[in-house]
């Protein structure tokens, strides 16, 4: 290993993550390695004669953050939509969309983001949307992404005004005329309004998991490496140095390569093969084909990700009990237990991992029978299965992901009242009686659960920092248990745990000699500021395989 630094972090205190030696003063990279860790003089005599120096002014230097479960190129794409996060009530919301209206006339399509289910205090129709635009095509979209609501010309525009046969888990939601009430839920509902504005590249990894079709041509290609290289921007400057998408196809992994080529890939990105419940098993094929085209540190496959349910506020999370106010109403599973059996033990026999977005109790145990079928047919191997989520469980299942060494992915952000998601409906919604089964992240961790963490982004607000403050400060449910977490805890699940996460813990995660040269600076110590107000802090510095790829300073000063 060389030793002769290009960079010097200096004055920082240095939180490594490394067990071995926890603290140190200053690091040393070299090219894209870190190769010392120690007192600022140590690390000075490794100075090389252009060796950048930076001083971190005795603010916190932790490993590159690791994002473990977003949606980049939806993300990227998003940023250039109408924002509702926050916007209540139909006169802000009609101020909101004809200003972005008349901002944006050629639109063939006005997309709203990060709608509340409860922006009217029920549930939003057609008629709704009609009274504020009725002559351009409108598609607000919750902030979970898994509901959205349109108007009566984006309904028609795509054909479905008078409904369309879908697949199980996904509705066009009919009134009684036999006409659509403007509610979609989940993404093959909303897959014909997105197609409107072209929006079928970007979501076609989510919607389908199958390849854009048409195939894209160069020019769009290129149109696509803008979204997604806008996306990868917003993650540098909030520290995040490896992403694990989850949602995928092959398109998605060749605009990133197009970047790669280019020099504008900011961070390492993990990409699965998006497993719908259309597909057969030796579908798989096309996973492993995946994992064998994209396998390096900066670009990856390897990895499975399928749905297993929807979510609470809309009633299409899978439950083992009867939804409060809905008798016989459970959630209807987007797999039959054969089914998702038969992909999973394929899935595992290719050496692949599985990452499954399960929100209710009741689908978190479908996906451990899966996961428990594939170990009884193949054997146990070092698999670390995902779990997704997990709002809800069966305190009886969390002795089995124990277990199996099933791995945690959780978001402290979608927390009911922890950040930006109020906590109606949800609770209601969950009923009082089960609160004290819903967000286990403290119950799971101590049962021996290992933990990554995440904010689903474009779900959610990327930065990690507020979903640190989330994770500390949430709050305690009425008659249910403290399920905050420490700081170095939840640290872990930003660094190590990630990292653990997708089996690169020999390399990432940690701040030690030989690991690679991901790190981030923020602009305080994160220790000594209060758990209320670390979601204000900032990143100063973003360093990426030995690149600055972000640098507040410079920036403010361009």
């Amino acid at each position: 290993m060389d030793r002769v630094a290009t960079i010097v972090v200096r004055n920082g205190r240095v939180l490594t993550m490394d067990a071995a030696a926890p603290r140190a003063e200053a690091v040393a990279l070299a090219g894209d390695r870190v190769i010392a860790c120690g007192s600022d003089a140590e690390v000075a005599a490794l100075a090389g004669p252009s060796c950048r120096i930076v001083d971190a002014g005795g603010a916190t230097v932790l490993p590159g953050f690791v994002e473990s479960h977003l949606h980049l190129f939806m993300g990227g794409a998003e940023l250039s939509h109408l924002q509702l996060l926050g916007v209540e009530g139909p006169e802000a919301l009609g101020r909101a969309l004809r200003a972005f209206a008349e901002a944006h006339p050629d639109l063939a399509l006005l997309t709203g983001q990060g709608c509340d289910y409860a922006i009217y205090g029920r549930a939003l129709t057609r008629h709704d949307l009609d009274a504020i635009l009725p002559d351009r095509p409108v598609l607000l979209i919750a902030a979970d992404h898994h509901t959205g609501w349109a108007n009566t010309a984006a309904l028609r525009a795509a054909g479905i005004l008078e409904g369309r046969r879908l697949g199980p888990g996904n509705e066009i939601v009919m009134g009684e005329d036999g006409i659509a009430t403007g509610e979609l839920r989940e993404f093959e509902a909303k897959a014909p309004v997105l197609a409107l504005s072209g929006g079928q590249r970007v979501q076609a990894g989510i919607a389908t998991g199958g390849e854009p079709d048409p195939a894209p041509t160069r020019d769009q290609l290129l149109e696509d490496c803008e979204h997604m290289a806008r996306g990868l921007r917003h993650c540098a400057r909030h520290g995040l140095t490896s992403l694990v998408n989850m949602d995928g196809n092959r398109y998605t992994l060749e605009v990133l390569s197009e970047l790669r080529d280019r020099g504008d890939l900011t961070a390492r990105v993990r990409v699965p093969f998006h497993y719908r419940n259309h597909r057969e098993p030796p579908d798989l094929e096309i996973a492993s084909g995946m994992a064998r085209d994209w396998n390096d540190d900066w670009l990856s496959s390897g990895f499975v990700k399928m749905f297993m349910d929807g979510v609470i506020d809309s009633g299409t999370a899978v439950r083992l009990d009867d939804y409060p106010g809905r008798p016989g109403w459970r959630g209807e599973p987007l797999f039959t237990p054969e089914a998702f059996a038969a992909a999973c033990i394929e899935a595992d026999r290719r050496g692949l991992q599985i990452a499954v977005h399960a929100i209710g109790d009741g689908a978190v145990r479908r996906v451990l029978d899966g996961y428990a079928a594939a170990r009884g047919a193949n054997g146990p191997r070092d698999s670390r299965h995902r779990v997704e989520h997990i709002e809800m469980i069966d305190r009886a299942d969390i002795p089995r992901m124990v277990e199996m060494g099933v791995i945690g992915s959780l978001q402290p952000c979608h927390v009911p009242g922890a950040l930006d998601f109020p906590l109606q409906p949800t609770l209601d919604v969950i009923g009082r009686g089960r609160w004290g089964d819903a967000y286990l992240y403290r119950t799971l961790a101590e049962a021996g659960v290992r933990l990554a963490f995440a904010t689903d982004w474009p779900v959610a607000d990327v930065n990690p920092l507020r979903c640190i403050q989330a994770a500390l400060t949430r709050p305690v449910f009425d008659g249910a248990g403290d399920e905050r977490l420490a700081l170095m805890d939840v640290l872990a699940g930003y660094t190590i745990g990630g990292a653990f996460a997708e089996h690169t813990e020999d390399r990432k995660g940690m701040l030690r000699p030989g690991h690679l040269a991901d790190l981030v600076i923020l602009d305080g110590d994160i220790e000594e500021t209060a758990p209320a107000e670390i979601g204000g802090m900032s990143v100063a510095m973003t360093i990426c395989g030995g690149r600055i790829v972000w640098d507040s300073a410079a920036e403010a000063s361009a």
